[in-house]
């Protein structure tokens, strides 16, 4: 496997109360991007690391690239209005001998070495793949008027997490096939699931959480202090 790995980090940080993007915010003393881009940068599969950004924090993100003596980055990328927008912009920037693609979220800094490469041999054997994790509570589908309108069963349900893995030729055909139909989908999976693809879940980890507020900092370093990166 070639694995051409894209990485979203262009959101606005909003709930995250700080004038510091959360992308340069510090678990340990390591900055947030940083540890997600080590993760695959440590890895052979990996042949090349596209970073998604906003302008303004381009120059910042090379230097902490520079820092931490990536070697796999072929290129920042700028953000698009939506998350879709900013990982299809990174497209064309993929090489020719990379055969799948990665998508993961910069803001997952926990993600291991493990977790990766069990994903990618699931998307080996079946062209997609995803990390998820079973939900733990009961969900519940709501209504306009705010009344329970189904009630999912439970054990067939995942909360999905990323490293999203895919052949790349099939990745193309459905990124294409949404922008054929201006269509907007919530993650990498269901664009591909809208195209007819099969996506396969993985065993993911508990471990694998998005950053998104300031608590989620401190859980982090609990978690990494823990030593709890491997797959659960």
């Amino acid at each position: 496997m070639n694995l051409s790995v894209i990485i979203p980090a262009a959101g606005q940080s909003s709930r995250m109360n700080s004038a510091v993007s959360k992308q340069l915010m510090k678990i340990n003393g390591v900055e947030v991007l940083a540890l997600t881009v080590q993760a695959f940068e440590s890895l052979d599969i990996v042949k090349e690391i596209i970073i998604v950004c906003r302008e303004s924090e381009k120059a910042e993100f090379i230097k902490l690239m520079k820092k931490y003596n990536i070697t796999k980055l072929k290129a920042f990328v700028n953000g698009g209005e939506t998350r879709q927008r900013s990982v299809l912009n990174s497209l064309e920037y993929i090489s020719d001998d990379c055969d799948y693609i990665a998508v993961h979220d910069g803001a997952r800094p926990l993600v291991s070495p493990e977790l990766i490469e069990n994903t990618a041999k699931y998307a080996e054997l079946h062209g997609a793949a995803a990390p998820g994790i079973p939900v733990k509570d009961t969900i519940k589908i709501v209504d306009a008027q705010g009344f329970v309108s189904s009630t999912p069963n439970r054990p067939s349900l995942r909360a999905i997490q990323t490293p999203q893995i895919f052949l790349k030729k099939n990745y193309l055909k459905a990124a294409q096939t949404a922008i054929n139909s201006a269509a907007e989908y919530t993650d990498d999976c269901a664009m591909l699931e809208a195209a007819g693809y099969r996506v396969y879940i993985c065993e993911g980890s508990i471990s694998n959480i998005k950053i998104t507020t300031a608590e989620d900092i401190v859980f982090a370093e609990r978690l990494k202090e823990a030593g709890t990166l491997k797959s659960q």
